[in-house]
Formats: C-alpha cells, structure tokens, sequence
C-alpha cells in the first residue's frame, strides 16, 4: 500500500466520526452587552480638539460597547434644540433603543481618559442609579457644582478622589438608570420640541412668572434644567419608586465620584477650568478644613 493510498484512508475515516453538539454558554448578565450604555452629547454642533481627544480618545476597557447620539442645541430657533429639549431627546433614545444606561455628556466637559474604566464598576453593579463626575464652574473662584440643600450655595466639604453624596448635580457628566428614566417619562407630558419632534419632558428649564396669592406680589422663577430635574427626583420619590428604596430616602440621594475629575471648558478660548493651580489650592483648602 502506498503513502498516498494510508493518507486517504485516514482522512475518510476522521471525517466519518459524528460531530459534537454545540452548546450556546450565556453569560447571564441580561440582555443584549452591546445596547447597555448610550452616550448623548447635546451640542451646538461646534466642539473644541480637546474635548473631542478626550471624548474619542478613550482607554477602551476589554469587551466594552456603548452607542452614541449627538443632539443640536442652541438659542436660535427654530434652527436647534434647547438645552432640556436635546436631554429630552436623548431619553427617548435610550429608551427607545432599549439602553441600560444614558450617559449625559455634554460638549464643553473634558472627562478624564479613563474615564470608562472608572464606570464600568457603576455598570456591573447598579446599585446606584445615578452618578456624576465632577467639575467646576467656568470662573476664577474654584466652585464645584455640587448642592447640599437649596440655596446653601457650592458643597465643597470632601477631598478630590472621594466619593460624595449631594442632592444636586449637573448634568455635564451624569450617568442614569433607565428604570428612572423610563418611570418619569411614563409620567411626564408629551410635547413638541422646537424642531418638531415629539418627547416625553423629563428635562424642563423652570422659567415662570405668576402672582403670589399669598402677598398679590408679582414672582419670577427660573433656573437649569439639571437642578430642577434634581427637585423633581426627590420630591416625587423616583428613586425608591423605581427600585432604589434604600437610596430614595437618603437626604442626598446622587453619588458624586470625584476620582471623574472633569475640566470645563470655554468653547472660544479654550481656557479650562479650573485651573492646575486653583485645583491645587482646592485641595490645600479642603485638606486644612478636614484637620
């Protein structure tokens, strides 16, 4: 018998033995992996390098996924969106396309470059529905934006690093659970943006003029969209509605991580606040506070 002859005759007989089933292993995590997160950016359409190398320039942790929406706003209407109207439409987004979680990330916050890795932690394990990262008002005084209590002005008591519990947080860089979206949007009213596109208000800017019944005097309210979404969450219990009890009766019911250490930038100059040097007196501050 030839070479080639015992070469055949083994190749014919392991292909004749039977194939072993396939057996499909999942994970167990629920759902799809790959429409966990939903990053939105509202926008006036016009970003600056630096945001744009932090935003696409991420440590991209292994097996990460996540999808992106871009939303235009501005104060020329029609032509763009408003700044609760462009976070209105990225919850329809997220909930429309079935998101886990919506990341706000706005146009002028530069976040950290780990900054997933720093939440996949928060994805893993919801336990906490709503995160912030940190950073600071575009001005030469280092002020936080971070509210314990109505009018008690910034909340500035923690060291950088340290994860802070506050009733007030921006939405520059605010990661939410869609079980409080979805809730709030089922009971908010559907309306018509300036574009014409219709969404749930879960975001509103509070601008309002009335006559206090009480004094007959004439009062005018206003203020941003993400403190009065704050106001909102607590006083109509989401969070312990939507499944988080334990948070919901926290008097500051919304996690800070201050280890997302985020720069706030001016769109025309480029200055970022705050400063290394303010961020250091910051800190010197804070620490001989804590003495």
């Amino acid at each position: 018998m030839t070479a080639k002859t015992k070469s055949k005759r083994r190749t014919k007989a392991s292909s004749e033995q039977p194939v072993a089933d396939t057996t499909i292993i999942r994970s167990g995590a629920g759902g799809n992996p790959r429409i966990r997160l939903l990053i939105a950016t509202p926008t006036l359409g016009i970003v600056r390098l630096e945001w744009a190398i932090r935003r696409y320039g991420q440590v991209i942790p292994c097996n990460w996924a996540n999808h992106d929406v871009t939303v235009g706003i501005g104060y020329t209407v029609p032509m763009h969106y408003l700044v609760a109207d462009g976070q209105n439409i990225a919850v329809d987004a997220c909930l429309a396309g079935g998101y886990e979680w919506l990341l706000l990330w706005e146009d002028d916050v530069i976040a950290p470059p780990d900054l997933y890795c720093k939440l996949d932690p928060y994805l893993r394990d919801p336990a906490t529905p709503v995160v912030s990262g940190l950073y600071f008002l575009k001005s030469d005084r280092v002020e936080p934006i971070l509210y314990r209590g109505s009018g008690q002005r910034e909340f500035y008591d923690f060291r950088v690093g340290e994860k802070v519990w506050v009733d007030g947080v921006p939405t520059g860089l605010l990661l939410i659970h869609r079980a409080v979206l979805e809730l709030m949007a089922n009971e908010s009213e559907l309306y018509t943006t300036l574009g014409g596109k219709r969404v749930r208000k879960v975001f509103e800017t509070p601008a309002q003029m009335f006559e206090d019944p009480r004094t007959g005097q004439w009062v005018r309210q206003q203020g941003t969209s993400d403190l009065a979404w704050c106001r909102r969450v607590i006083a109509e219990r989401v969070l312990s509605r939507a499944g988080w009890p334990a948070v919901g009766r926290r008097q500051y019911p919304f996690l800070c991580d201050t280890s997302i250490l985020c720069q706030h930038i001016d769109l025309s100059t480029g200055r970022q606040y705050p400063s290394d040097e303010g961020l250091r007196a910051f800190a010197a501050a804070n620490k001989r506070r804590a003495r």
